[in-house]
């Protein structure tokens, strides 16, 4: 069916096209000419007439031309050239001549065009509900993902989506929920393997402690304390030369030696001294205050509780940001080294709980866990697997509803994106200039999306879509909440309380 033809001049990259009828936005279409059936998509309409043009300013004028001409107005659309139907889509050589047909894509190759291998269904074409949206997911997982939208855009349904399609192929992943959405959330096609997000001490790096301990790194003399019997503790610890079961109260125990034996590495100290190792044991004692449910000397490695075919979900919705960081970049930490050693065919060792299957992870709220304007310890682990992780079975999948805020670093090796509505000029660009897919044109769609609807683009797909993503079957807890419920649920139960107080004191005084 012909919808157009070109005008203008063309190029290998677009064209624009006159038709009468107005088309879809988003909508896929072909030219044919010099041999090829070209693949294109709308990327942007206009609709205007040739009388009525910007140079008329007078109301009764354009009146006057209406009454002659009636509905005379012409639709101008351009096209996205995406390549050749019969050459892997791969960009023509020549551009179409003006006066092509510009003609709607048929179904049938629109369906194949959308299938690949190892796929994952996402939803459907938003310009061709019958055409289904499928990704692969090597190239998701081995390239990494971020899903990147305002609140209430449909995020938490596109990663349940993505989730419940890698439980049916057993897949193995592991979420970070930052609210505990995920927790109570069915799956159709696995079950929930909830992790504690519990560390053991002797797991954990220097860097990782001295953050739970807030000793600053400018503070030259705590750090120096800190430094020295931490690994005097970590090799008592480890050695078990020690009664203590708890690694803090060694700790303690050897920075109070040192305070109390007036000698530290053969140096006498000084009253100065004294109160920076006073300044230590009181962070320690901070650190066991706050964090003594996230710390047992007795727990197991957290990667060894990670189950394939299941969604490993970790609830950091019981901490504070820093303990979400530090949980974050020890998990990120040593999944990457074991799954640099389980490659490498390295043997076994007290760290070293091989990671023997590729992990997909998922990073909610990935904003505030690799902000864009300051340093965090897990910013510098997601940075190296988005990196390093393709080589070693490691994928992220970073979401946000604030791509501004997010580590533009980070965010550029993500070579897959599904884009849900954006509004914010300031998170447009951000987004745009990590991904060199995202052209001007789709950049322009994404305030238009309506919720659920996205804009998919990378590895993972041929072709740059607009897709419809399909509604989540399972149970999810990720909807906002209906206030007005809760605020009459609350009077309600207010209503009974009172009602069952008044009961008993009136049985109290029946007798």
């Amino acid at each position: 069916m012909i919808i157009g033809m070109c005008v203008g001049e063309t190029n290998l990259n677009s064209c624009e096209f006159v038709s009468k009828d107005m088309p879809k936005l988003g909508e896929y279409v072909s030219l044919d000419y010099d041999g090829k059936t070209v693949l294109g998509v709308i990327d942007s309409m206009v609709r205007g007439s040739v009388s009525l043009n910007s140079e008329i300013y007078d109301p009764n004028t354009i009146e006057k031309i209406r009454e002659i001409e009636g509905n005379d107005y012409y639709i101008k659309a351009k096209v996205r050239i995406l390549g050749d139907i019969n050459d892997g889509l791969k960009i023509p050589r020549t551009p179409p001549f003006p006066g092509t047909p510009v003609k709607k894509a048929n179904e049938k190759v629109l369906k194949s065009v959308m299938e690949c291998r190892n796929s994952l269904k996402i939803g459907n074409l938003i310009s061709m509900e019958d055409v289904e949206v499928n990704v692969d997911i090597n190239k998701m997982v081995s390239r990494h993902l971020a899903i990147l939208a305002m609140t209430g855009a449909g995020k938490s349904n596109t990663v349940s989506v993505i989730i419940d399609g890698i439980l049916k192929h057993n897949g193995g992943m592991l979420i970070f929920d930052m609210h505990g959405e995920y927790t109570k959330t069915e799956f159709i096609n696995g079950e929930n393997n909830i992790i504690s997000p519990v560390i053991n001490p002797l797991y954990m790096s220097y860097s990782e402690v001295k953050s739970l301990a807030n000793i600053p790194s400018n503070a030259y003399l705590q750090e120096r304390y800190f430094r020295e019997s931490y690994f005097e503790a970590m090799r008592i610890a480890r050695e078990g030369k020690s009664n203590s079961r708890d690694f803090f109260d060694i700790l303690k125990a050897i920075l109070n030696k040192w305070y109390d034996e007036e000698l530290f590495r053969g140096k006498e100290i000084t009253a100065s001294d004294k109160n920076k190792i006073t300044d230590v044991l009181n962070k320690i004692d901070d650190l066991k205050s706050k964090y003594d449910s996230l710390l047992d000397i007795n727990a197991g490695s957290i990667l060894g509780q990670i189950e394939l075919g299941k969604a490993n979900i970790i609830n950091l919705s019981v901490t504070d940001e820093l303990a979400a960081d530090v949980i974050v970049s020890h998990v990120l930490r040593n999944a990457l080294l074991n799954r640099k050693s389980f490659i490498h065919k390295k043997e076994e060792g007290f760290y070293n709980k091989h990671l023997k299957f590729p992990l997909f992870i998922v990073l909610e709220e990935a904003h505030i866990l690799a902000p864009n304007n300051r340093s965090t310890n897990s910013k510098l682990w997601i940075s190296r697997i988005a990196r390093e992780g393709r080589k070693f079975g490691l994928g992220l999948c970073m979401v946000s509803q604030s791509p501004k805020s997010l580590d533009s670093d980070s965010l550029s090796q993500a070579n897959n994106m599904i884009i849900l509505r954006l509004v914010e000029p300031s998170d447009q660009r951000h987004v745009q200039m990590a991904s060199e897919n995202l052209s001007e044109d789709f950049l322009s769609q994404l305030p238009a999306l309506n919720i659920g609807e996205a804009v998919i683009l990378g590895l993972m797909i041929k072709i740059p879509t607009l897709v419809k993503v399909d509604e989540f079957k399972g149970r999810s807890v990720g909807d906002d909440l209906d206030i007005l419920g809760e605020w009459n649920k609350t009077i309600i139960n207010e209503e009974k309380l009172i009602e069952s107080q008044k009961k008993e004191l009136d049985d109290m005084f029946s007798y």
